[in-house]
């Protein structure tokens, strides 16, 4: 049977490389919903192509435009952010990939779950701000969350057919970003365009930032908690400069597994839609005469001061996750408005930390509350 699927962040770069998959694999799934958060010309483009039978555009400045553009097409278009969530409950979706940038994934994803479909996660920040209330469901439901990010895609695949008790430690692998090495002085000086010239990986800009702070990595740690159910002490980063390993699990007795490929999107987004089977690809293959050398390091704390703050939340947890990343995309923002530098970015961070009274055991609505309470302080 067909897997009819949803691409929630359509216009992104998971959301296009999704599609990609689907295009070189027709007799195994199908498109049926379409979601962009405002880039409503590539989303009419990605429309007329497929013809789902629904297509949401989240900014409802665009929604006449993307009406108009597709009228005569049998498709049903909406608009707004309460639109996006509310697709994946429809019945003639079963698996829902989870494409979209930053908090915006959260309600998706818990209505995808309530749904009972199958989630895949390339969103990270829904488990960051929220990752009991989301994993709780999940279990309830019985409802394997599958990954897409590639180094939870790669303790995943390490995980087959091994028990989760049996961990020992997960090393995520990072690249380092394009500031691996630098000082605090050398990242007083970065610019916007440095941040965002990756030297491996092609992402959206925000995900390109938080490579670059670090943070990314720290998000990383945190979602990994909640999804293998690790204690803090359990999750480790190691920098790995040619991201060919992407990430390494440690069992009790001293082994280790590693999962390989090129640094290509493609690879775990495949291994998510497929899964439990592997399918073939005709994706470019490692070469081990071009690498004849791989290289590991300890990631800088204190220079990366993004990926310190992470680790603190990952240790504390309760809100200080969700404050963290409300604190970050806002951050983030400002840095790619050029309205503060680098290093402020770290600086806003733990500023909006430091305002906020530790809670735990906090429900979905008082989430939301923190996450508004977060952003707005983080502004001023």
């Amino acid at each position: 049977m067909l897997k009819r699927i949803a691409i929630l962040g359509s216009t992104g770069s998971i959301g296009k490389q999704a599609i990609e998959v689907v295009e070189n694999n027709p007799e195994l799934f199908k498109i049926e919903v379409l979601t962009a958060n405002s880039n409503a010309e590539l989303l009419i483009e990605q429309a007329k192509k497929i013809k789902p039978k629904y297509v949401v555009i989240a900014d409802e400045r665009h929604y006449k435009n993307v009406k108009n553009s597709l009228a005569g097409i049998d498709i049903t278009v909406l608009s707004g952010n309460e639109q996006v969530a509310w697709i994946t409950t429809v019945a003639e979706i079963d698996f829902v990939i989870i494409a979209l940038v930053g908090y915006s994934g959260l309600l998706p994803t818990i209505k995808a779950l309530e749904a009972n479909k199958q989630v895949a996660l390339a969103n990270k920040e829904a488990l960051v701000v929220a990752g009991d209330i989301i994993t709780e469901l999940a279990h309830k439901k019985n409802i394997q969350l599958l990954p897409i990010d590639s180094e939870h895609s790669a303790i995943f695949q390490c995980l087959t057919g091994e028990n989760i008790k049996n961990i020992e430690k997960i090393y995520l692998t990072a690249s380092g970003g394009p500031f691996r090495g630098y000082s605090k002085e050398q990242l007083k000086k970065v610019t916007k365009n440095e941040a965002l010239n990756h030297p491996n990986w092609t992402m959206g800009a925000k995900i390109t930032i938080d490579s670059a702070t670090m943070m990314n990595k720290g998000l990383e740690m945190i979602e990994a908690k909640w999804l293998f159910d690790l204690k803090p002490d359990q999750i480790d980063v190691v920098v790995h400069s040619q991201s060919i390993i992407h990430s390494i699990v440690q069992f009790c007795d001293g082994s280790m597994k590693a999962q390989m490929g090129l640094p290509d999107m493609k690879l775990p987004i495949q291994f998510a839609m497929s899964y439990p089977d592997r399918i073939f690809s005709d994706f470019e293959r490692f070469d081990f005469k071009k690498y004849p050398v791989f290289n590991f390091e300890q990631p800088d704390f204190e220079v990366f001061k993004c990926l310190k703050l992470a680790l603190l939340a990952l240790q504390k947890g309760g809100n200080i996750p969700c404050i963290l990343n409300a604190a970050n995309e806002i951050a983030v923002d400002l840095f790619l408005r050029e309205k503060i530098n680098f290093l402020q970015i770290s600086e806003i961070i733990e500023k909006t930390i430091d305002k906020f009274q530790y809670r735990q055991n906090l429900t979905l609505e008082e989430y939301i509350e923190t996450d508004t309470l977060a952003r707005k302080y983080a502004k001023m």
